[in-house]
């Protein structure tokens, strides 16, 4: 769970919803006994603040008549931890939520991609490509754009890094990006990518025909001692769905498209035969 204030913060809301709701309270009675706006607990219990404050956690802690030493600290050390800043921070122009962040924080991802190689598996080249088809034409733009993303690869690589299991449309590999040569290069770079340990790359080939997960990317995250979130996107934005039942249907739609996939040996001798 290290280097990520964003699920500590998220564990943070989870934890003073939970006693929130076993006080029997609703969040207006909460505010007024401790003499706050509604909002303000609103937006802790919905992860939306930024820098928790210790003496805020202090004396929600006292409200809800918290006396456990141990429980205590180890949710005010939570909340300083939570304080801390990311290495995405300095991104916060490029990024357009907090994905990386989550990424930092998850023991697990695993990520469907339709018509892109995964953003956590592509070369400096393929990725400049991607933001100049977008009409992203100042090279000092596409430049930040890259290094953010190549910065975001790091946790692959990182001790004890997430596992990542990633189902790739043979589209995506088929789809000329940047030039042959680019795309030569970055075959060559998923192949290299899945003979590591924590990474396991399986394509969709085209015989797979029509099946659930034909309108869009998703990438499931999973984690230690928190809930699964589910990210997805579009071209002008992102949702994050963090609901059971969102999970149970995105990870179907996952398992179901795992079955039509070749297996990770069989994904690598095909994606050697495209270059």
């Amino acid at each position: 769970m290290a280097n990520s204030p964003t699920v500590k913060r998220r564990r943070l809301s989870q934890a003073f919803r939970q006693l929130r709701q076993e006080a029997g309270l609703s969040v207006t009675e909460a505010a007024r006994r401790l003499e706050w706006e509604p909002s303000k607990i609103s937006r802790m219990e919905r992860n939306e603040w930024k820098l928790p404050s210790v003496h805020d956690i202090r004396l929600m802690l006292d409200f809800y008549g918290v006396t456990d030493e141990d429980q205590r600290e180890a949710m005010i050390t939570l909340a300083r931890e939570s304080r801390q800043r990311g290495w995405w921070e300095k991104y916060q122009d490029v990024f357009r939520g907090s994905l990386p962040d989550f990424e930092a924080g998850a023991s697990a991802i695993r990520t469907w991609e339709v018509i892109l190689v995964p953003g956590l598996l592509q070369t400096e080249s393929y990725a400049k490509a991607v933001w100049r088809a977008g009409q992203v034409l100042n090279e000092g733009l596409v430049e930040r754009q890259v290094q953010a993303r190549l910065a975001r690869q790091e946790i692959l690589t990182r001790e004890n890094p997430p596992t990542l299991l990633a189902l790739i449309d043979e589209a995506a590999l088929r789809k000329v990006i940047g030039g042959t040569e680019v795309m030569r290069e970055q075959i060559h770079h998923l192949i290299d990518m899945a003979a590591k340990p924590n990474i396991t790359i399986q394509v969709v080939p085209d015989s797979a025909g029509a099946h659930h997960a034909l309108e869009g990317a998703f990438v499931i995250l999973d984690f230690l001692d928190d809930p699964s979130l589910i990210y997805t996107v579009t071209t002008t934005e992102s949702l994050w769905l963090e609901q059971q039942r969102d999970y149970q249907r995105y990870g179907l739609i996952f398992s179901h498209v795992m079955t039509l996939a070749l297996s990770p040996e069989e994904s690598v001798r095909h994606m050697a035969t495209l270059v």
